[in-house]
This record gives C-alpha cells, sequence and structure tokens, in this order.
C-alpha cells in the first residue's frame, strides 16, 4: 500500500473491478469443469447480496429504532438479540453492536484479514478487504470516513473497532431525524450496508 492510498469512489470500484476479474475467472474456470451449477451460483449470490446479507443487519437496527427494549437487548448480546431475528449461524457468531451517538462515530475494520458478519451484512465490499482501508482506518479514520462522504465534527469521537473470527461488530446508526412517522420497514429501507460499517450515515427520505 502506498504511504497515501485514498478510498475515493473511484478508487473503491478499480479495486471493485480487479477482483470481480479474477472471481469470474475462477467461476469460468470451475463451470468450464463441470464442478459449479452456473444458475445454483448466481443464486447462491442473490441470496446473499439482497435476502441473506444487509436487509437482515437493515431489520434488526430498524427494530432497535422502534423497540427500546429490543435496542437494550442488542447491546447487551448482539448475538443472541439477532437470533431472535432468526439471524446467526457461521460467521454470525460473536456478534457486538456499537451505536452511534451525538458524540461517538464507530468504524469497524479487520486489519489482519477480512473477518466479517455475513449473515447481517452479505458479501463483504471490496474495499473493506483493501489493504488501503485495512491500514489507513485505524492510523487516519476521519480522514477515511471524509473519503466516503463522512463530515463528523471535532467534537465527535470516532472509536475503530477490529473484527476478528473470535468476535465481530455491527455498527447501530443513528436514526435520521424526521422520521417519527415511518414504521420499521420504511425505517429498514432506508439502512444501508455501509452504515452498519460505519463508513456512512442513514439519511432521511
Amino acid at each position: 500500500m502506498s504511504g497515501k492510498e485514498n478510498l475515493h469512489p473511484s478508487h473503491r470500484e478499480a479495486v471493485k473491478s480487479e477482483i470481480e476479474e479474477r472471481v469470474e475467472k475462477l467461476e469460468a474456470l470451475l463451470v468450464g469443469k463441470g464442478l459449479v451449477d452456473p444458475a445454483a451460483l448466481e443464486e447462491l449470490v442473490h441470496t446473499y447480496e439482497h435476502r441473506i446479507g444487509p436487509r437482515n443487519g437493515a431489520h434488526a437496527v430498524a427494530k432497535a429504532w422502534t423497540d427500546p427494549a429490543y435496542r437494550r437487548r442488542l447491546l447487551a448480546d448482539g448475538t443472541a438479540a439477532l437470533q431472535e431475528l432468526g439471524y446467526g449461524g457461521r460467521q454470525g457468531e460473536h456478534m457486538q453492536i456499537v451505536e452511534n451517538t451525538e458524540t461517538i462515530h464507530n468504524l469497524v475494520v479487520c486489519t489482519l484479514c477480512s473477518c466479517y458478519p455475513w449473515p447481517v451484512l452479505g458479501l463483504p465490499p471490496a474495499w473493506y478487504k483493501s489493504s488501503a482501508y485495512r491500514a489507513r482506518a485505524v492510523r487516519e479514520p476521519r480522514s477515511v470516513l471524509e473519503e466516503f462522504g463522512v463530515q463528523l465534527g471535532e467534537e465527535v469521537n470516532i472509536r475503530v473497532w477490529d473484527s476478528t473470527a473470535e468476535i465481530r461488530y455491527l455498527v447501530l446508526p443513528q436514526r435520521p431525524p424526521d422520521t417519527e412517522l415511518l414504521d420499521e420497514q420504511q425505517l429498514s429501507a432506508l439502512v444501508t450496508r455501509d452504515s452498519m460499517i460505519g463508513v456512512a450515515l442513514v439519511e432521511a427520505p
């Protein structure tokens, strides 16, 4: 990694394209040898991206926003509270939920590899696994957040959480203002994967 490798959108897309190219070559090889059914593979990817993935985490976030008792359980024992909603299993064990507030912003990274809670966030984005993000998120989190478009005041303390195979983190973002009339399903639609990693804020509709 270069000394100041940035993570602006064009860089993130370039990283993504390189990884996608590798995946496509591997997929073609496996399909060519008859080891993988293309339709089954496509369905698996779609499931993790759109059904098993970030929609699960978004559901938990929206429920925490609308149900104070569930929010308390989620912050006290993330694994158990997520399992209440049916979200758990491999890569979803030992979950800790960290809450954003007016004075605290949380950011998740995995400095050694790319540990990631698949059951609630789906497939990890390419930039999350990049050396630039893994190194710079720890050293200069405020600059990294600014490159993702998140501008925080100096009064906001940024906490960086390093995921491992033993513990994985999910950010409970702040509920956006002027959403008092939205129900749980409508709120869930506002929550993005990036907001649950900490590199984005949840915007009001």
